[in-house]
């Protein structure tokens, strides 16, 4: 298929939190339809802060649909060896405020409206799998607060990826005030595969903040260097909840031992599951596709190196 739009945005109503296996086929239209940027915006009441299903319970089940959109949408690009595609996946219960300067708007049912600024925009229907009856997703009430006023999370947010914008994502979504995200100082960076194509701070750093503020505007978002394990959370008692990777959970262990040590209030931590190759949130079909489109920046960096694609997005 040849590629002939550079920015789209997919459209989509779901009416549960299970995945959505139907919009498959949807997915990998759009993404291979478009060169640079896709936006997909899953539009349910299931999102909106006045949903009678927390944040914190539905934690899993959010992870696991949005994980599941982002692996379809990477093993599009992947098949169209279009690594650097931005993709971003955006959870709302009305439609957000979007930039309007796209090329084309996507949509797998018409009755899902869309605002003004959109009806010049040329729109489009792609197809989807026949949905199957089951039932819902069972979301089971747990006894964790419904959110925390301050979330916070760290790492290197080199050449912005799917795996990335998971873990970001699932931050902001259990945050009602604030996201503190520590990135990894440059100096940290040195023996890194590739350097010279690794990203300069204050790129990251941009790049990190812009995904965020598309996905909760509502939300104060500090950015900060990240120059030992603790980072912020290590000075900063006014944070309750820390998001981690299973690779990286054994850090969290260590800012426990440093908080603990300072008279500082426990964090609640919450692993993100699905980003990992031997996940079990994810169903045998995802958890193969993400071994194969690897959301990794090193991986990212020697396709940059083996392509020449030295002017990333």
């Amino acid at each position: 298929m040849t590629t002939t739009l550079r920015r789209a945005l997919l459209v989509v109503a779901v009416d549960t939190l299970d995945t959505p296996h139907h919009l498959d086929p949807a997915i990998a239209q759009a993404t291979s339809a478009t060169s640079d940027l896709l936006l997909i915006v899953l539009l349910s009441d299931t999102f909106a802060p006045t949903s009678p299903i927390t944040r914190t319970d539905s934690w899993v089940h959010v992870q696991t649909l949005i994980a599941h959109i982002y692996v379809q949408a990477s093993k599009a690009a992947h098949r169209q060896n279009n690594l650097l595609l931005n993709i971003s996946v955006l959870l709302n219960n009305v439609f957000p405020d979007i930039p309007s300067d796209v090329d084309i708007v996507y949509r797998v049912d018409d009755s899902v409206s869309l605002p003004d600024s959109l009806s010049a925009i040329p729109h489009a229907l792609l197809s989807s799998h026949p949905r199957t009856s089951s039932t819902s997703a069972q979301v089971i009430p747990s006894a964790r607060p419904p959110s925390y006023p301050v979330v916070a999370l760290g790492g290197t947010f080199d050449h912005l990826h799917a795996g990335h914008k998971i873990l970001l994502s699932m931050a902001a979504w259990i945050a009602t005030r604030k996201v503190v995200v520590g990135v990894t100082a440059d100096a940290l960076l040195k023996k890194k595969s590739n350097p010279h194509l690794l990203e300069p701070f204050h790129t990251r750093v941009e790049k990190t903040r812009a995904f965020l503020t598309l996905f909760r505007p509502d939300l104060e978002y500090q950015l900060v260097v990240l120059e030992d394990v603790c980072g912020p959370t290590g000075v900063d008692p006014d944070i309750q909840a820390l998001v981690v990777s299973k690779e990286t959970l054994s850090g969290a262990a260590t800012i426990d031992q440093e908080r603990a040590r300072k008279g500082f209030p426990a964090l609640q931590t919450f692993i993100i599951d699905v980003i990992s190759s031997d996940s079990s949130k994810l169903d045998a079909e995802d958890t193969e596709i993400l071994k194969q489109t690897k959301m990794s920046s090193t991986f990212i960096r020697e396709w940059i190196a083996s392509n020449g694609a030295h002017q990333a997005r």
